[in-house]
């Protein structure tokens, strides 16, 4: 199961013991996305704060671009011990506990602030200290962003367009469920294969955030963004619980307050650049399609079904909390 794992950790175990006793604590941190990517670079600014912080008693050593293995994959060397630390979607989750389903279901939050304050709030502090019995510890959230489609057949303006669409999803049943209700062909595959997927023309399309639709260059293969909005995702930055329990109370503290300082840094990329991005997808010559509030409705009523079956499998009472969360903060 670990192949993958261990034969990326050959590099990072050798540095380790370079220095001998003296060397400093390693903190080994996978992760899936490139390093043009947002959130790699507040990853990058995480690695800063916490080696300044511990006077490099602490060394992140950081591994993008999947090297890692699959965001499960890692998840589960994280939970063994074999990786310090992990940033996967937080869907990814749900695998072990089904509550962490409800983050991430179709037409879930009216506007990306309204998802950023439920996850920032008591249910997302909530939904955390839940990793725990999953022998991890949450560190908070980082953005994925806002999931939109993209495709070779036809623009998607309405639910109907994608019907027989072949469409890469993570391999995330709710994401899977909300697609096949959209009329689409769901095809769940690891992220690493999308691009060149989509060039040899196995699957149609992908739906991802345009930072991700930038930073992998999906524009490359693909003709045609429709901004359908349809998940907003993040990422759950999780270490390992028995790792975390073994470092000093002063460098728990450091940690988790780095990454706080590094989610608050992302947010300041995400809306700085994701304009020009999208900017830059167009002039690639994509057609960029903009659907209006009442058009995204549509494609949400169509997928109230999913919502509802998940309330069954997240369980009525995390579900519900969830709900009453999101629309606290939608009347704010």
């Amino acid at each position: 199961m670990f192949k993958n794992l261990t034969l990326a950790l050959g590099a990072a175990v050798t540095l380790g013991l370079a220095g001998g006793a003296s060397a400093a604590t390693v903190i080994k941190l996978g992760h899936g996305a490139n390093e043009q990517y947002h959130m790699h670079r507040a990853l990058l600014r995480f690695e800063e704060l916490v080696e300044q912080g511990s006077n490099g008693e602490l060394d992140v050593q950081i591994f993008p671009s999947s090297q890692m293995g699959p965001d499960r994959e890692m998840i589960e060397g994280v939970q063994t011990g074999v990786l310090e630390m992990a940033v996967p979607p937080s869907s990814f989750f749900a695998g072990w506990d089904p509550a962490f389903a409800v983050i991430e279901l179709p037409y879930m939050y009216a506007s990306k602030d309204i998802a950023l304050d439920v996850l920032h709030g008591e249910a997302g502090a909530n939904m955390l200290n839940r990793l725990e019995n999953q022998g991890l510890v949450g560190l908070g959230w980082l953005e994925n962003g806002v999931r939109h489609v993209t495709n070779n057949v036809r623009p998607i303006v309405t639910p109907e367009d994608l019907e027989g669409v072949k469409l890469r999803t993570m391999k995330v049943p709710a994401h899977v469920a909300t697609f096949t209700a959209l009329g689409a062909n769901p095809t769940p595959m690891n992220f690493g294969e999308v691009y060149s997927a989509l060039q040899q023309g196995v699957i149609d399309g992908q739906e991802n955030p345009i930072a991700l639709i930038d930073s992998q260059r999906f524009y490359e293969v693909q003709k045609h963004v429709s901004l359908t909005g349809h998940v907003f995702a993040v990422y759950a930055p999780v270490i390992s619980k028995s790792f975390f329990d073994s470092l000093s109370a002063e460098h728990q503290k450091l940690v988790m307050d780095s990454m706080s300082v590094a989610a608050a840094y992302q947010q300041e990329m995400v809306n700085s650049e994701e304009a020009a991005q999208l900017e830059k997808i167009r002039g690639e010559g994509v057609n960029v399609v903009e659907l209006s509030a009442e058009q995204r409705q549509v494609f949400s009523a169509q997928t109230e079904s999913v919502r509802a079956q998940y309330r069954d499998e997240v369980g009525a009472e995390a579900f519900d909390a969830w709900v009453a969360a999101v629309a606290a903060a939608t009347g704010k």
